[in-house]
């Protein structure tokens, strides 16, 4: 990566609009130890180009380092969860495990079903809660991509943002407006450290005590790279994550791990976000 990740949000910014304006790539393939590695099957992305290594730059360096093979470039660039899934039925048929890809996907799609399932038998869609999941905090971006599909088949209404969109800057009194009645933090590439650390500049914006978020108590810290920001299988216990705290009384299984590493609630104590 040519962007320093240790930096606070507002530099690594900084950082990656300096190098797109640019024209520069973010990330540099290791050429000799892709030709090294030979591969049959390189299996990339062509979502976003700030996320991970940018498909072109993969075509070069298959043309450059792999000239003669017969290397396979499957790229991928889902924008809702159903996306995600046709791409591991695509991965199953390119790596010849089409069968058990099927099975896969079956289970997957049997778990989303019990989350829009639960919340339907509840009634929770009658009155959704207003949640603002916020995947940046300087500039402050609200996610997008298939994160407003889930929290709306979690049970909520997503805020400040459009479902299959990339994410975009959004400004503090929108939401402040929008007065979220659940707010996420899930920074794009943050485990929960990182990301409780990075909130600490959220208390200091006007009006934050009155949102009624932080009011009721429902602010909450999620391990975004991990669960939110990656377009894969784990958005599946990612949407059953969202169903438990978009209504804590609906009865969606979670797995310990989940519970302990995955999020964490924020309350403001003395100036700070402190996890309670």
């Amino acid at each position: 990566s040519r962007v320093d990740s240790e930096a606070d949000s507002l530099e690594i910014d900084r950082q990656v609009r300096e190098l797109s304006e640019a024209g520069r790539p973010l990330y540099e393939v290791d050429g000799p130890l892709l030709a090294e590695l030979a591969p049959q099957l390189i299996v990339t992305q062509a979502q976003c180009d700030v996320c991970a290594v940018r498909y072109e730059d993969v075509l070069a360096a298959v043309d450059r380092y792999l000239p003669v093979s017969s290397t396979n470039v499957l790229a991928l660039n889902p924008n809702s969860l159903e996306d995600v899934l046709q791409d591991l039925l695509r991965i199953g048929q390119a790596a010849g495990a089409a069968e058990s890809a099927g099975r896969v996907v079956a289970q997957l799609r049997e778990r989303v079903e019990r989350v829009r399932g639960a919340g339907g038998e509840a009634g929770f869609a009658d009155t959704p809660p207003r949640v603002i999941c916020l995947e940046w905090l300087e500039p402050l971006m609200t996610a997008s991509n298939w994160t407003p599909q889930l929290i709306e088949w979690a049970g909520g209404e997503s805020g400040l943002t459009e479902a299959g969109h990339h994410s975009g800057y959004v400004d503090w009194k929108a939401i402040r407006d929008y007065d979220p009645q659940l707010l996420i933090i899930a920074p794009c590439g943050f485990d929960l450290d990182r990301c409780i650390r990075e909130a600490q500049r959220l208390p200091a914006l006007p009006g934050w005590s009155r949102l009624s978020a932080v009011r009721e108590g429902r602010v909450f810290a999620l391990d975004g790279n991990a669960y939110l920001n990656r377009s894969g299988p784990r958005l599946v216990t990612t949407l059953e994550i969202l169903a438990h705290l978009v209504h804590p009384d609906l009865d969606i299984p979670l797995q310990p791990a989940e519970r302990r590493r995955a999020f964490c609630r924020l309350r403001t104590i003395e100036g700070e976000l402190r996890q309670s």
